[in-house]
């Protein structure tokens, strides 16, 4: 099977293509699931705070209860959970009770199949697609988290930045000293910003989750890579803010999550960042 993928790029992209629809539908579990997991967690540690009894709650986690329907509460059959056949075959609809299906879902199984094949067509057979589909899985994963709930969580940013290390350790898409200065250099970078902003305004402009997520992408990619995702991440984020605020009417005062900017950011720089960097280096 290995020497097939090896010899095949066709077989490589295809597998890797079908990998990621797979795991896109796990992703929207964790999508789903994690935020309410976390806001279980929190509440329980507000409770214990007070000194209050909590009753205990059924489990809920990544794997338990079986996923359902939330309207009628119809548990999902195998047959009804292939990513994106499913979705077209019961046309967008609970096939118990026909209320509508959060288009989100095939959205983002679509999509994790579509990066995934493009990593292993633009990777090919290696190490470097094995980190690079782990890399685009987690911050896909977050962009959709923090677009809906405004969190980046811990549970996915600091495991990602502990395997950014790890991963370098064999060069996977930096050296283990470039990735260990670019963790450094991206917290300290979005935490100095952080600081300089609550002491101009006395309020905070992001959240420490941000200065979380671009120490993992610093890990992943090195700190030269640094300067690409925050100019390409500040530049569509400040596009999309002021588009926001002219053509939609979005409040000054209501947040804009920064963290899908800063994961575009870092998926531009892992396929193209070096290519950007030569061309604006080559300009001057």
């Amino acid at each position: 099977m290995i020497e097939l993928l090896q010899s095949s790029p066709f077989a490589f992209i295809a597998l890797s293509t079908i990998l990621g629809m797979m795991m896109g539908s796990f992703l929207n579990v964790v999508i789903y699931r994690l935020p309410k997991m976390l806001e279980q967690e929190w509440a329980a540690q507000c409770a214990a705070l007070r000194g209050e009894d909590t009753a205990e709650q059924p489990a809920f986690n990544l794997m338990v209860p079986r996923s359902a329907c939330p309207a009628c509460g119809h548990q999902i059959k195998p047959w009804e959970n292939i990513p994106v056949i499913s979705y077209l075959a019961l046309r967008g609809r609970c096939a118990h009770c026909g209320t509508a299906i959060s288009r989100r879902y095939p959205l983002i199984e679509a999509l994790t199949g579509l990066l995934s094949g493009f990593v292993a067509w633009h990777f090919g057979f290696g190490l470097a697609a094995l980190s690079a589909l782990v890399f685009t899985w987690a911050l896909i994963a977050l962009t959709a988290i923090d677009m809906e709930t405004q969190l980046l969580p811990d549970d996915i940013t600091l495991p990602l930045l502990w395997l950014g290390l790890l991963f370098s350790l064999n060069s996977a898409h930096t050296d283990l000293p470039s990735a260990v200065i670019g963790a450094c250099a991206g917290y300290l970078s979005l935490w100095g910003v952080y600081w300089l902003f609550k002491l101009a305004t006395g309020k905070e402009g992001m959240g420490f989750g941000d200065f979380k997520l671009l120490a993992a992408i610093g890990a992943w990619l090195g700190w030269k890579m640094l300067p690409v995702v925050i100019l390409l991440s500040s530049l569509v984020g400040a596009a999309v803010g002021i588009a926001l605020i002219v053509f939609a009417r979005h409040g000054r005062n209501i947040p804009i999550p920064f963290g899908p900017y800063l994961a575009g950011g870092g998926l531009i720089a892992l396929f193209w960042g070096e290519a950007i960097t030569r061309t604006y280096l080559n300009s001057f």
